[in-house]
C-alpha cells in the first residue's frame, strides 16, 4: 500500500521547530476514523524516510534509533496526508493503519478515559465504522437471533425490500414534519443501506471516497446529477 507521498511543499521551504533532541512530536489519526492513535517523535531523517516510503517513521529516544512503526508487529502506519501545525512544531499524520496503533494490543494508545461530559457525548459519525465493524463481524461470526445474520440469511431481495421500505418510511417522517420520527427513520434506512452495501463487497468507505470525489468536481453543488444536468440557457 505505501507508496512516496507526494509532497505539496518543499521541506527545504517548511522550517520545522525541532527541541533542543532535534526531534519534533507527531501525532497519528486514523485516516478513516479519525481516531487520535498515538504520539511518538520524529527527525529530521525520519520524515525523510516517511515522505519517500509512505510509513510513518520514528526516532526512539530510548534506542537513539530510527524505527517504522509495524516494523515488528506488522502492523504499519501507511500515510495519507502529512499536516505541520502553525508553529510548525507538531506534526499530523493521517493514517491507515494495518492493525492496532498500541503495543498493548488496543486501536489506540489513549484508550485509557480520565473524564467526559455526558450532555456532549452522544455520538459523531465515528458510529458509521462501528456499525459497519459490527455487520462484518456477524457476517463472520452469525449469532443466533441476530437481526443481521436473518437479513444475510434471507439474501439480496430482501435486503432490498427493506432499503425500499425504510427509503419510504423517511419520506414520510419527513413529510410528517416530525424531527425524530425522521431521525430514527433515517437511522434504520442508514442501518439496511450499510447491509447492502457490505452484503455487495461494499463499506461507507467507498461511499466517502465516492463523495470526496464528486466534492472535488467542479460543480460541487450537484451530487445528484453527477454531473449529467445541464444548466439552462
Amino acid at each position: 500500500m505505501s507508496h512516496t507521498l507526494q509532497t505539496l511543499t518543499s521541506l527545504d521551504d517548511v522550517q520545522i521547530k525541532y527541541n533542543d533532541q532535534g526531534l519534533v512530536p507527531a501525532v497519528l489519526q486514523d485516516y478513516h476514523t479519525r481516531q487520535v492513535l498515538m504520539m511518538a517523535w520524529m527527525n529530521a531523517e525520519s520524515i525523510a524516510l516517511t515522505l519517500e516510503t509512505g510509513k510513518a517513521t520514528f526516532f526512539s529516544r530510548s534506542r537513539q534509533s530510527l524505527w517504522t512503526k509495524g516494523e515488528t508487529s506488522g502492523h504499519f502506519q501507511h500515510v495519507v496526508t502529512f499536516f505541520y501545525d502553525c508553529d510548525a512544531d507538531t506534526l499530523l499524520l493521517e493514517v491507515i493503519p494495518d492493525g492496532p496503533a498500541c503495543h498493548t494490543g488496543h486501536t489506540s494508545c489513549f484508550y485509557r478515559e480520565l473524564a467526559e461530559n455526558p450532555d456532549l457525548t452522544k455520538g459523531n459519525s465515528s458510529i458509521l465504522k462501528t456499525l459497519n465493524d459490527q455487520i462484518e463481524d456477524r457476517k463472520a461470526h452469525p449469532v443466533e437471533g441476530s437481526y443481521t445474520n436473518y437479513l444475510f440469511h434471507e439474501g439480496l431481495d430482501k435486503i432490498l425490500k427493506k432499503v425500499g421500505e425504510e427509503s419510504t418510511e423517511t419520506v414520510i417522517a419527513a413529510k410528517n414534519s416530525d424531527p425524530d420520527e425522521l431521525v430514527s427513520e433515517a437511522s434504520d434506512l442508514i442501518y439496511h443501506l450499510a447491509v447492502l452495501l457490505n452484503y455487495k463487497g461494499l463499506s461507507f468507505d467507498d461511499v466517502f471516497e465516492k463523495l470526496t470525489e464528486r466534492h472535488s468536481h467542479k460543480r460541487r453543488d450537484e451530487y445528484g446529477s453527477q454531473g449529467k444536468i445541464k444548466s439552462k440557457k
